[in-house]
C-alpha cells in the first residue's frame, strides 16, 4: 500500500514468537522502556525526526497511550489530539455492570470524524460464578434492532469524545435497560478479533485502518460465515509436555493457532490475560457449530502441567 513503518515496542512487552513478525514488516523494530515517560517521548520525536515520520498511531492501551500521543500531537504527527483519549480514559469505569451481563465488543473505524461500525463481537465466557472470558464469535447473534442500538451509542460515545480518525474497540454490556458502554479504546481489538472479522466478513480491518489514513471510507461487507477465537484452556502451574498442536493446526476449519510455551513455562490460570497468549480459531456456518469445533481443538491439545505448588 506504499506505507513504509517504524515500530516501537516495550522489549518488556514484546514476546519472543511475535518479535519476527513484528520486525520483518518494519524498516526497523525500535526498543525503550515504555515506563520511562520522558524518554518514550524522546524516542518517538527522534524516530520522527530522522526518518520523516507523516503519522503516530498508538496501538495498544495502558499507560504510555497518553505520552506517545502527547509528543505526537506536539509534532503535528497525530489525528486526534490528546484531550480525546483523556475523555475516553476519564469515562472507564462509568459502565460497572453485573459479571453475568451478556457483553459484545464493538469494532469501529473513523474517517474524517466519520464513524463506520464494522462489526460486533460476541465474548464466550466460563458462565457461573466468575464469567471468566475463554474466546469470541464474530459476528455476534443479535437482532437487527439490537445491533442499531448498540451501534448508536457507540458512535456517540466517539463523537463526544472528539474521535477523528483511527479504529476504536468499544465494549458493550447488554442490560434489561439497554446497552452500557463499559470502555472504549483507540485501538483494534485483541485476542485476533480482526482475524474474525476477516474470516466472517471478507473484510481486513488491520489493512482498513491504513485505507483510512488515505481519506478512504471502509466498505464492509455482510457475514457469510462464523468465526470464533478459543483460548486454551490450560490449568495453572508450569509445562512439562504437550502433543496435539501441529494437528489442530492442519484440521481443515483451523483458520488459526497459536501455542507461544515450551517445556519448563509457567502457564497463568484461566481468566488472566497471559492465558489468551495460547488459542484456536475456526470457522463455520453457525455459532452452535463454531463451539463445538472449539471444544475438539482443546479436546485434541494433550498437556502435562505440574500444578503451581508442587
Amino acid at each position: 500500500m506504499g506505507f513504509r513503518i517504524w515500530s516501537l515496542w516495550d522489549p518488556s512487552q514484546l514476546e519472543a514468537d511475535f518479535a519476527p513478525h513484528v520486525d520483518a514488516v518494519s524498516e526497523e523494530l525500535l526498543l525503550t522502556d515504555f515506563t520511562d515517560e520522558s524518554g518514550l517521548r524522546e524516542a518517538v520525536a527522534q524516530t520522527a525526526r530522522r526518518h520523516g515520520i507523516d503519522t503516530v498511531l498508538h496501538c495498544g492501551h495502558g499507560s504510555s497511550v497518553l505520552p506517545v500521543v502527547r509528543e505526537a500531537w506536539r509534532l503535528g504527527l497525530s489525528p486526534n489530539p490528546p484531550a480525546v483519549y483523556e475523555r475516553l480514559q476519564a469515562r472507564e469505569g462509568d459502565g460497572r455492570v453485573p459479571a453475568e451481563a451478556p457483553r459484545v465488543s464493538v469494532e469501529t473505524l473513523t474517517v474524517n470524524e466519520t464513524h463506520h461500525v464494522v462489526g460486533m463481537t460476541a465474548q464466550r465466557t466460563t458462565g457461573p460464578p466468575h464469567f471468566l472470558v475463554t474466546g469470541h464469535l464474530h459476528p455476534a447473534p443479535l437482532t437487527d434492532d439490537e445491533r442499531k442500538i448498540i451501534g448508536a451509542a457507540v458512535e456517540e460515545r466517539l463523537t463526544a469524545s472528539g474521535y477523528r480518525s483511527g479504529p476504536a474497540h468499544t465494549q458493550v454490556a447488554l442490560l434489561p435497560d439497554g446497552p452500557r458502554i463499559v470502555s472504549c479504546r483507540a485501538h483494534l481489538g485483541a485476542d485476533r478479533i480482526p482475524l474474525l472479522v476477516e474470516i466472517a466478513r471478507g473484510f481486513d480491518l488491520e489493512a482498513a485502518v491504513f485505507t483510512g489514513l488515505q481519506g478512504n471510507h471502509p466498505v464492509v461487507p455482510s457475514s457469510s460465515r462464523y468465526a470464533e477465537v478459543g483460548f486454551f484452556l490450560l490449568p495453572e502451574g508450569r509445562l512439562e509436555t504437550y502433543t496435539g498442536v501441529e494437528d489442530i493446526a492442519v484440521t481443515p476449519w483451523v483458520r488459526g493457532a497459536r501455542f507461544p510455551y515450551a517445556a519448563g513455562d509457567r502457564i497463568a490460570p484461566v481468566g488472566d490475560p497471559r492465558a489468551r497468549r495460547a488459542y484456536v480459531v475456526v470457522e463455520a456456518d453457525t455459532p452452535e457449530l463454531t463451539r463445538e469445533r472449539v471444544a475438539r481443538a482443546r479436546r485434541d491439545l494433550v498437556t502435562y502441567i505440574r500444578p503451581a505448588d508442587r
